[in-house]
């Protein structure tokens, strides 16, 4: 029988601005201007974050998922964002 890997990941802090995830030794900051989703969540919902691969983030109640990457590096993946209407 194989052992699921687990990929330590904690929300470390949260303010107005942004908040920290510390993935191993690692702290990433993530603002919430690049990440507006994020800024009307509830600090639960930011807390129950899971990190199935290295380079994946998952947070099941706000159904959001992303790779570390796109937090590492903003420059690289900006954010697009298309209306309903």
């Amino acid at each position: 029988m194989s052992k699921a890997r687990i990929f330590k990941i904690k929300v470390t802090n949260v303010s107005k601005h942004g908040f920290w995830l510390l993935l191993g030794d690692e702290e990433l900051f993530v603002p919430f201007s690049e990440f507006p989703w994020f800024k009307h969540a509830p600090v639960a919902k930011l807390l129950n974050v899971e990190r199935p691969q290295p380079h994946h983030l998952h947070w099941p109640d706000l159904d959001v998922d992303l790779a570390v990457d796109s937090i590492r590096h903003l420059e690289q993946f900006p954010l697009v964002f298309h209306s309903g209407s």
